[in-house]
């Protein structure tokens, strides 16, 4: 009876497979426009007409008839609240330091709308702005972090007094950001380090974030540090390191992300569209909480074709036993699918800690690469998902994902263009 009902039960698992690909290829990524901008190094912003004080510690408003100056590292303190108007737009000094901290048992409330979306940008002139221009964004939340204490201490050189995070309250809540563009962040710290476009160091469930762009940030877009925020509608684009770091025990859920990169831009110690760290090996730690995500309707496009191609590294990066689901996703111009470092010791391992289901997936070399590679039949992590017979361009892929202003990365190709890996 078992060997009659399996054909009967995989033709429905591929029904539904092949239904959910469509799905994928009808979808327009409509939630992207009318907010984003792909080609911010020509856009004419207003100069900036008031300056934002470096210490806010009291309840403080940022009114869109303006436009804000930020220069030097800007800390809102003391338990105070600073509030954005939608379509308020932050020119950042690239002379100094320049960062916004929120510190510990503060918030930021900043409400973009579609058609208004808050913009923190360089404060130089169209086509002289480029990565690491100014430092970046910094929520510091009190949700639980895996680490030998509590707390931690944010990165960067700031004032050791704003500069703890971390507790044990995971349904905290220290900001709302909607509708917001970050571009050319990332300023070096020193010449080994520079900041991210975004840095979220425990922030807890009760925070809402969703719909942030983050452009062209000199190292990661969006590093999460612990904390079990749940984030959606985010893009990062053409990010010098990663695009989405995890570390620190961070537990939460990644809906609807965009991933673009280029094959030329890259960091010297590897780039990757997801790079994830179960918990902090430098600190010695054994894995106590280790970092478990999931993601579901993720694009993640290297820009590459025949000529570069083999610049390009895996899309997705594991290590430190790390926790990663991955579903309803398209992944495309890597070289590999994900790579697993040496701490996953078995294939068990592999299957406790890694899946990626009802996916697409063009990469031009192995898949999956790891330790157990030549012992073992790690392919079969990829079991049922759909990838391509050869390698192709972006451009063979998706509608449209070199147009400088309006590029589209819905899939064009008909499910028949796809095998699917058993």
């Amino acid at each position: 009876m078992k060997l009659a009902i399996f054909p009967i039960v995989f033709l429905l698992f591929i029904s539904s497979l092949s239904y959910s690909q469509n799905a994928m290829n009808d979808s327009s990524m409509s939630w992207m426009k009318g907010w984003t901008n792909f080609d911010p190094n020509h856009e004419a912003y207003p100069e900036a007409d008031r300056d934002v004080p470096n210490i806010i510690d009291e309840d403080t408003y940022l009114s869109n008839k303006f436009t804000y100056l930020l220069s030097g590292n800007v800390y809102v303190i003391n338990g105070a609240t600073l509030t954005i108007e939608e379509g308020t737009i932050l020119r950042c000094d690239t002379e100094t330091p320049t960062s916004l901290v929120i510190t510990s048992g503060s918030r930021l409330i900043a409400r973009g709308l579609k058609g208004q979306p808050i913009v923190f940008t360089s404060d130089k002139s169209p086509k002289a702005r480029k990565s690491g221009d100014w430092g970046g964004i910094v929520i510091s939340g009190s949700a639980t972090i895996n680490s030998p204490a509590p707390s931690g201490v944010i990165e960067g050189n700031f004032l050791p007094q704003y500069s703890l995070y971390g507790g044990n309250d995971d349904d905290e809540m220290t900001a709302i950001m909607t509708y917001i563009r970050i571009e050319y962040a990332g300023k070096k710290i020193n010449q080994s380090k520079e900041l991210n476009g975004l840095s979220l160091y425990a922030v807890g469930k009760k925070s809402i974030l969703n719909n942030i762009m983050i452009s062209h940030s000199a190292d990661d877009s969006f590093e999460f540090f612990g904390g079990t925020l749940d984030i959606n509608n985010l893009v990062s684009y053409k990010a010098k390191d990663d695009d989405y770091d995890f570390t620190l025990g961070y537990r939460g859920e990644l809906y609807n992300i965009v991933a673009i990169r280029h094959p030329y831009i890259s960091d010297i110690s590897g780039s990757y569209a997801i790079e994830i760290d179960g918990y902090d090996k430098k600190s010695g730690l054994t894995a106590k909480q280790l970092s478990s995500v999931r993601i579901k309707e993720a694009t993640l496009i290297n820009l590459s074709d025949n000529s570069n191609y083999q610049h390009t590294s895996a899309a997705i990066s594991s290590k430190n036993l790390a926790q990663l689901n991955f579903s309803d996703s398209r992944i495309s111009g890597f070289a590999n699918v994900v790579k697993f470092d040496n701490s996953y010791t078995s294939y068990s391992n592999l299957q406790q800690s890694f899946s990626l289901e009802n996916s697409i997936f063009n990469v031009h070399d192995q898949n999956v690469v790891s330790r157990l590679a030549g012992t073992t039949d790690v392919q079969k992590l990829l079991k049922y998902n759909m990838f391509t017979t050869q390698f192709k361009s972006a451009a063979d892929l998706f509608e449209n994902p070199l147009d400088k202003k309006n590029p589209k990365f819905t899939l064009k190709q008909s499910r028949d263009s796809y095998t699917v890996m058993q």
